[in-house]
């Protein structure tokens, strides 16, 4: 490893050797930030049939909370069988549910799932130093150049640019 002269040498050098160690969760990320993107399409989503035996006699609400469906309605009803979106039907004396999903492979929806993890998952510590690691690579890439440099300059400009453009996009849209 450099030896490590100054705060611009360390900066370059963990920048550096921080990259290479994040290069495959970068890899994992980004596939599951595009496939978050497109979670309101089929995009790469395969049909599965879900059949399962829940309490009888539920209501609406309480068949939602059991399946963890969210948005469920029911859009009809034909003696004891409750009909819902998502090609469904409850029968409330048996508890018998049957309904149709729509799913990512394996791997794709355990990469979401490492995106989408919260505070208390197993993998929040992960994210918490993935998180910190990307403000450490905006941070120090500005110790890239020398600041005289023409590449520094221009860079700054660049980066003011973007600072812009993502306040414009997160305020006006």
């Amino acid at each position: 490893m450099a030896e490590i002269r100054n705060i611009r040498t360390f900066m370059r050098v963990s920048h550096r050797y921080l990259g290479y160690f994040l290069a495959g969760i970068m890899t994992f990320y980004a596939i599951s930030g595009v496939l978050l993107i497109y979670r309101d399409t089929d995009f790469l989503k395969t049909q599965k049939t879900v059949v399962k035996t829940v309490d009888k006699n539920l209501t609406s609400t309480e068949l939602e909370n059991t399946l963890k469906i969210n948005k469920l309605k029911v859009q009809g009803k034909k003696g004891a069988i409750l009909y819902f979106n998502r090609k469904g039907e409850y029968n409330a004396v048996t508890g018998d549910v049957t309904y149709r999903t729509k799913e990512l492979p394996y791997i794709l929806e355990k990469m979401v799932q490492l995106h989408k993890s919260k505070s208390g998952n197993s993998l929040s510590p992960l994210n918490t130093f993935f998180g910190a690691s990307l403000l450490f690579f905006v941070i120090s890439s500005f110790w890239m150049f020398n600041v005289k440099c023409k590449a520094f300059k221009r860079g700054m400009w660049v980066a003011a640019i973007g600072l812009v453009l993502a306040f414009l996009l997160i305020f006006l849209y």
